[in-house]
């Protein structure tokens, strides 16, 4: 494809601390540079393809719903805009501008905060064999696609690359982080996820079910941090188009994730490569996604 695809960030004499399934992370002293590139994970594995203006559609996503959101709960963000980035990221924006964020320090929690609104993905998976998710239990008799009768918190492990998260219950959340600490990040994770959902819901979009990460700074709060409703962290359907009872078309890497069990990819490394229409149809998709919430293109 003729669009430049940036897969990596890493430059001569210029390394990131960390290397995420997507982002890139370089230490500042005080803060931390994230840059998203075009990377696309599925089940947990890298694939070797990259999607256009990928990385571009998440950082301005997330920095929409950061500031939106900002009532909610303190998040990490200080700054995407390029002037503001120390060199000498400043003087490469062919690779970092409109896709990176200075942001400041926090202690990452060892879990993954989702909300369920729908029922779908390993929530229906776990649903069918148990009638509950995450130790919640839940009616008899819903379909694939469902609407929850109200949100559900259903945290998860925070796998390392290559391996697969798995879902926990609320009780084990604490025994990770201590039962104070757990019922804020239960409470925090349903608030931003009803705001999220009842605005998106404004655009046209549902937002099926989503994932929120926090951290805690110095002096003990707690911050939202990484990314924020995003494609890659939630499932976006479209509204118009939504009929339960099975799989629903989307704006996000579900589109890939489809294909892949088409081709009965094992779900192991090495993945396979996509189609160059797979690639165009998912970059489109998320452009659509950023396009209907923040009323802009990518840039």
């Amino acid at each position: 494809m003729s669009t430049t695809v940036i897969t990596t960030t890493e430059l001569p004499g210029l390394s990131p601390a960390r290397k995420g399934k997507v982002r890139d992370v370089y230490d500042l002293g005080e803060n931390l540079l994230i840059a998203a590139t075009d990377r696309l994970s599925a089940f947990d594995v890298i694939l070797p393809d990259g999607i256009p203006n990928k990385g571009k559609v998440l950082t301005q996503i997330s920095s929409f719903w950061f500031r939106k959101l900002a009532g909610v709960v303190d998040n990490h963000l200080t700054s995407t805009d390029i002037r503001d980035f120390p060199e000498p990221f400043r003087s490469h924006p062919e690779v970092f501008a409109g896709r990176s964020m200075v942001v400041r320090k926090t202690r990452p929690l060892p879990v993954e905060c989702i909300a369920r609104g729908y029922l779908s993905g390993s929530g229906w998976t776990e649903y069918r064999r148990t009638g509950a998710i995450c130790g919640v239990r839940l009616p008899a008799g819903l379909r694939e696609s469902d609407r929850l009768p109200e949100p559900v918190f259903t945290p998860t492990t925070k796998a390392e690359i290559g391996t697969h998260d798995e879902n926990i219950t609320f009780e084990e959340v604490a025994g990770l982080v201590g039962g104070d600490t757990a019922r804020r990040l239960r409470d925090l994770t349903l608030s931003l996820y009803a705001r999220g959902a009842e605005f998106a819901s404004s655009r046209g979009i549902i937002i099926a079910d989503t994932k929120f990460e926090f951290g805690v700074e110095d002096r003990g709060t707690l911050v939202w941090i990484d990314e924020a409703l995003t494609p890659d962290s939630s499932r976006f359907w479209p509204m118009d188009l939504y009929a339960p009872g099975g799989a629903q078309p989307s704006f996000d890497k579900q589109f890939v994730r489809d294909y892949l069990l088409s081709i009965r990819w094992d779900k192991k490394p090495p993945a396979p490569r996509l189609p160059d229409e797979v690639i165009r149809t998912t970059a489109q998709k998320y452009e659509d996604a950023l396009l209907r919430l923040a009323g802009v293109p990518v840039g």
